[in-house]
């Protein structure tokens, strides 16, 4: 009866550590951001931007909130990211998914160690920023970003074909195209990465609004313990016209809770749709402040143009630069 109840004991004991072991399956994650915004070299009434994605307005403005459901079971798994606010509407477009809410809906299933299928609609796979700017370190965002794809519909399969070497081959909707697709048309991509370098490819046929073929190389160095560098290059062509451009990220460390860095951009166009074949030099210097999960981002912005003057200065003549400080507020949980 004794060697019975030890028995017992050890069993249940078991179970109850089994069960404290066990992870949710459901999990819930998400961030809200919201920024102030005041230019420099203009007037905060011209109602002018960068021309680049996200916290185009100055003042007091949201940025965005979502809302990420993640049910991970031991070989499938879904994921549904819903977003609302200026950001999510830019990333998600007026005539997208139930009128801009749905950023990210995929389905996937681990087939094995090394293979994982995605089914749905999931965030591009080309560049250095993302969507979410609590995964960003700089607030405002890049040409190259803005330029490229944000999100796809389709089908992809992920390939770990070691520990530094993974493969990504996907077929999709055209080039934003995250609804239904009425050209009966598909768009291609692939990247291949070796030790957190990636060279990403994109084609599409470029006609109905598509996008066309786009290299992209993303990737970065720890320099040092406190010092990374990354970088991003990438070139469009679309019929002989499209845009090229590379991107330095240099982040410093400076404390536990405060790092420095900034964005040195290159941006231009070129092809016969671009006769004046404009480029941009953008310079983003952001500090990076954390309390728990608050970040408070302070940014000042210059970007200067040549061969085009987009932009007015603050007695409305047109020029060829915009500068702008911001500062903003995210939370993430």
């Amino acid at each position: 009866m004794k060697k019975l109840l030890t028995l017992s004991m050890l069993f249940a004991a078991t179970t109850l550590f089994a069960q404290e072991d066990k992870k949710p399956a459901l999990s819930i994650s998400g961030s809200v951001d919201a920024y102030y915004q005041t230019y420099l070299t203009a007037s905060d009434n011209m109602g002018q931007s960068f021309g680049t994605a996200f916290a185009g307005q100055s003042g007091f403005a949201l940025g965005m909130g979502n809302l990420i459901a993640s049910y991970e079971g031991e070989k499938v798994g879904a994921v549904l990211d819903l977003v609302t606010g200026p950001r999510g509407a830019g990333a998600t477009f007026n005539t997208d998914i139930v009128d801009g809410i749905v950023n990210q809906a995929y389905v996937y299933w681990n087939v094995s160690e090394s293979t994982t299928l995605t089914f749905g609609r999931w965030n591009t796979f080309l560049g250095y920023e993302v969507i979410a700017p609590a995964a960003n370190f700089n607030y405002s965002c890049s040409y190259l970003f803005s330029n490229g794809p944000f999100s796809h519909m389709g089908l992809k399969a992920d390939f770990a074909l070691s520990d530094d070497l993974s493969l990504m081959l996907a077929v999709t909707n055209p080039w934003d195209t995250n609804d239904t697709s009425w050209t009966g048309e598909y768009a291609f991509g692939a990247q291949l990465g070796y030790s957190g370098q990636f060279l990403n490819l994109y084609y599409d046929s470029g006609e109905h609004g598509g996008l066309g073929f786009e290299v992209d190389y993303t990737g970065g160095f720890d320099l040092s313990d406190a010092f990374y560098l990354g970088i991003n290059a990438a070139y469009n062509d679309n019929d002989g016209s499209g845009f090229y451009g590379a991107a330095l990220y240099p982040q410093y460390g400076m404390s536990d809770s405060f790092s420095l860095g900034l964005r040195g951009e290159y941006f231009g166009l070129h092809g016969d749709a671009n006769p004046d074949e404009e480029s941009v030099l953008a310079l983003t210097l952001t500090g990076s402040y954390s309390v728990d999960n608050l970040i408070i981002k302070p940014e000042i912005r210059l970007d200067s143009w040549t061969d085009a003057m987009p932009y007015v200065d603050s007695d409305g003549a047109a020029t060829d630069n915009l500068a702008a400080f911001t500062l903003a507020a995210i939370y993430s949980f």
